[in-house]
């Protein structure tokens, strides 16, 4: 591989053909970080510091590699003292921006960004960053306008923004397709694939392996928990998982590690994640991250396994070309949404989300200790705050109205989100004093608290996914409206494959009128609890043994076609009841 598509190697050879060029350093800085190294990075970014002590490019390089690193609150400092010596950057206050964030400190996270908008207004990508944090923020100021910007960015694609946060716009299935490819594009590019391997053969068990920085009591780990315990002891299978993420101590990494090989893969270099998954010999590896946060394409793009999935934690298409399927449901993925996916479609006859069923519910706290009041209709949307948007706030504010005494019970927000919600109730003519906002509770006690709330209200276009699971697993309903993208689709599934299609709605009237109507026929509510903990606890949603045999048997289908010599292609499970005995 020529130094023209290695800029490590070119880097590293220009600071040996000049050790005393501080910018050659800087350079070397830049393409270790890219490279996902972040301690050759910040090794690099010293070396210039020593050079040009107090320079604000090599301040900034060691702010990203200590929150490369995981270090966030290390990387403030030089990252504030580069913006010091170069107010007029926007790069650099951009970056403040990311490690404020991590740190906690919202607000000012907030200032950072909205400093970089206004040193580069129209600029895409500081646009799709300040948008995304206001979003988070409720601070709604400026959103349409924001929006607007990203969303032509990705339409002319002049342009890569972040198509994690992509999918809380109002967007297409094609934009996020087109968004998802403008992000692949320098990966493929900048990335050299290792030499392909064969697939085990058919008379060995199939090596599945899944990756992610989600392995612990984080959403990802609480939803594949089960089903690893159930293919733990199934011989057409052998699964690993490769963790990004550190040992968080929890009682679901513990379990993840008694269900599969672990393999702790955070900190390493990207190719030394590739090469680990490589070693392992594993025949089909699942991105369990996608572009989320925490997520490395760069691995994925190396190509370590002879097949690809994208599945379960990036609600759409990863646009990328080393990815060969994504795995999903005749709902949440109909055949109208195909042509906005660059994989391949594997079709599961149940829903493509899988739940831990070991999960036990704590008693139910009373009212009072969650701060509701004695009576009333309990409504929740314990949705992060970037899924509220003005749109899924004015909607639920038409439910509060039309059922007198009831209460909106949400999930607190970051910096001020909660007295910019109040605000917003006060202003849509409904007292602030009927939103009941909720610290963030370890896993157990918040699904001790759904039990208390009497209906969950959906949000568009992001809607609830493990929530609305946990949901139907304390009792609570969810009532949803399903869009036009996978994002917007996942309640939806859940509800069919409950058998709750009573509670998919076609528009936002129905969505309005069907609140109220429940919200105000508390027998009747009631009665839907009973079903949820009853017959849906029993249904194909929470058949964990039913969704391993339909996961090894999607696995096995996609893997025969490859040692076929046959490209990717729509693969649709029928039910077990039609398939022929093993």
């Amino acid at each position: 591989m020529t130094t023209a598509t290695n800029p490590r190697g070119a880097a590293r050879a220009a600071v040996a053909a000049a050790p005393d060029n501080a910018m050659a350093w800087l350079v070397l800085a830049d393409a270790e970080l890219d490279g996902g190294d972040a301690a050759a990075g910040e090794s690099a970014a010293r070396r210039a510091l020593v050079l040009a002590p107090g320079h604000p490019e090599a301040l900034a390089r060691l702010g990203r590699a200590l929150w490369q690193a995981g270090r966030p609150r290390d990387a403030v400092e030089p990252l504030a003292a580069a913006a010091r010596a170069a107010p007029s950057h926007p790069g650099i206050a951009l970056w403040l921006g990311h490690v404020l964030e991590d740190t906690g400190d919202a607000e000012a996270a907030s200032d950072a960004y909205a400093r970089a908008w206004a040193l580069a207004p129209g600029h895409p990508q500081i646009a799709a960053h300040l948008l995304a944090w206001r979003r988070r923020l409720c601070d709604w100021r400026g959103l349409d306008a924001l929006s607007e910007c990203v969303r032509a960015a990705v339409r002319d694609g002049s342009a890569a923004v972040e198509p994690f946060a992509f999918l809380a716009e109002d967007a297409t299935a094609a934009e996020q397709l087109r968004c998802a490819r403008l992000s692949a594009a320098p990966v493929a590019r900048q990335v050299r694939a290792l030499p392909s391997r064969p697939m085990a053969p058919a008379a060995a068990p199939l090596r599945l392996g899944l990756l992610s920085n989600g392995f612990g009591a984080h959403p990802t780990g609480l939803l594949t928990v089960a089903l690893l315990e159930a293919l733990r002891d199934r011989p057409e299978v052998d699964m690993h998982v490769f963790a990004l993420n550190a040992d968080d101590g929890s009682q679901v990494r513990r379990r993840l590690a008694a269900a599969a090989t672990l393999h702790a893969v955070d900190g390493l270099a990207h190719a030394a994640i590739a090469a680990r998954i490589g070693a392992a010999g594993v025949d089909i590896l699942y991105d369990l991250r996608g572009w989320g946060g925490g997520g490395v394409p760069a691995v994925l793009a190396m190509r370590p396994a002879p097949l690809q999935v994208n599945w379960l934690a990036y609600p759409g298409t990863s646009g990328a070309p080393w990815i060969d399927y994504v795995l999903a449901d005749d709902v949440v993925l109909p055949p109208a949404l195909a042509a906005g996916f660059s994989e391949a479609i594997a079709r599961l006859p149940r829903c493509f989300q899988p739940s831990d069923t070991a999960r036990a519910l704590a008693p139910a706290p009373s009212r009072a200790a969650c701060g509701l009041p004695a009576t009333g209709t309990v409504f929740c949307s314990f949705n992060n705050s970037y899924k509220i948007n003005p749109a899924t706030f004015a909607r639920a504010m038409d439910v509060l109205r039309g059922v007198p005494g009831s209460v909106l019970w949400l999930l607190s927000g970051p910096g001020d989100a909660d007295a910019r919600l109040c605000a917003a109730a006060d202003a849509h003519g409904i007292a602030s004093s009927r939103l009941v906002l909720m610290s963030k509770q370890p896993h157990a006690g918040y699904l001790a608290r759904l039990q208390v709330a009497d209906l969950f209200l959906d949000a568009n276009p992001y809607n609830a996914h493990t929530t609305a699971s946990d949901a139907l697993w304390a009792g609570c309903p969810v009532l949803t409206r399903p869009g036009a993208t996978f994002a917007s689709r996942v309640a939806a599934s859940i509800n069919h494959h409950a058998g709750l299609d009573a509670l998919v709605v076609a528009d936002d009237a129905a969505y309005v009128a069907t609140a109220i109507a429940l919200g105000s026929d508390a027998p009747r509510l009631q009665a839907l609890r009973a079903t949820l903990l009853g017959p849906v606890r029993a249904s194909g949603l929470f058949d964990t043994r039913g969704y391993a045999s339909d996961f090894i048997a999607i696995a096995l289908a996609m893997a025969e076609r490859h040692r076929h010599g046959l490209a990717p292609a729509a693969l649709t499970l029928p039910a077990a009841a039609d398939r022929p005995a093993d």
